[in-house]
């Protein structure tokens, strides 16, 4: 539904995107993950065809994006950064206003308005004026007119910015039930959105894609994960840790606290890992050891996030005063 081919963008001597492929078929939530800066919006906006790029190619549904862009807008829905709407219109009016835009009109455009009110939870709001509504809800009004017209692909920019906790779960279980039919790209920092609704997540920085899976697969590849956290008591705390480091498979014991009857930390797996935690288990019972805490880490997003794009953070860094 998406395909995205060595796209590339330059602002004047500023490559902010860099030779970015990817691909998002329909039944697909494809998160777009990246700090600031880091060119998601830049990129979102090229596959809308808002902006033209410098390099590359983008086809939306099997239309060429660049050669036949209202063709290819057609297809789409798109909430971008920072929406613009009209604020002396009603939330109704607005969505009137913007089906019609889509070409839909009659009993067709007024079952098209009711049901994005309804699906964006607008009903309390649907005769108020824009400029009287909270920043939640001009973000649900502008999120409503990106699905009016039921597109196949939905191309949502932070679409829980400015929301409250409430709302932002109302929202992702909202792209999670669209994405069941739909394709989306949505871009986002909010790691936790990554989990709960993304079937697959793209990680970017400087312009490049750094990442590419599900969030189980990125886990995977985080420092911490296939880590056993391992709490005991019954043994010394050097006792415990020179047996778990003669253990096969098991490359360093990392120890957080230890006492003459007890240790706590984890045990890092080497290459050759494979059933660590039974090892450690039936250490642990052939031993007489009470085993108070095992657990096998699945590693985080944050960690693999932050290991694969704090490049940026040193160059920030590099460029501060001394304090």
């Amino acid at each position: 539904m998406i395909e995205v081919k060595n796209l590339s963008k330059r602002f004047g001597p500023k490559l902010a995107v860099d030779n970015v492929s990817f691909s998002v078929e329909r039944g697909e939530v494809l998160g777009f993950l990246g700090p600031n800066g880091a060119g998601k919006s830049t990129t979102m906006r090229m596959v809308t065809g808002y902006l033209p790029p410098s390099a590359g190619s983008v086809s939306i549904a099997g239309v060429d994006a660049v050669g036949s862009p209202i063709e290819a807008k057609r297809k789409i829905g798109y909430l971008p950064e920072s929406a613009p709407l009209y604020a002396d219109m009603s939330v109704s009016a607005f969505l009137r206003f913007v089906a019609e835009l889509r070409g839909l009109s009659g009993a067709e455009k007024q079952r098209a308005v009711d049901k994005s009110i309804e699906t964006c939870f607008l009903q309390p709001v649907r005769q108020q004026s824009i400029d009287t509504l909270s920043k939640g809800y001009r973000h649900r009004t502008c999120l409503a007119q990106s699905i009016l017209h039921d597109p196949e692909i939905l191309i949502l920019d932070e679409p829980t910015d400015g929301l409250d906790p409430n709302q932002k779960q109302e929202v992702r279980n909202l792209i999670k039930r669209m994405g069941e039919e739909k394709a989306i790209l949505f871009s986002t920092h909010i790691l936790e959105e990554v989990d709960a609704a993304c079937t697959r997540a793209i990680i970017i920085d400087q312009g490049r894609v750094v990442a590419d899976g599900t969030p189980d697969e990125l886990k995977a590849r985080s420092k911490g994960a296939g880590r056993i956290t391992l709490r005991i008591s019954g043994a010394s705390g050097a006792d415990a840790r020179v047996a778990l480091e003669a253990l096969s498979g098991v490359k360093e014991v990392l120890e957080t606290s230890s006492g003459e009857t007890s240790f706590a930390g984890q045990v890092v797996p080497g290459k050759a890992a494979a059933g660590l935690s039974e090892t450690v288990f039936n250490l642990c019972k052939d031993r007489g050891w009470v085993i108070e805490e095992l657990r096998v880490e699945e590693g985080r997003l944050d960690d693999m996030f932050r290991e694969l794009t704090v490049a940026d953070t040193k160059l920030a860094d590099a460029g501060r005063p001394a304090a």
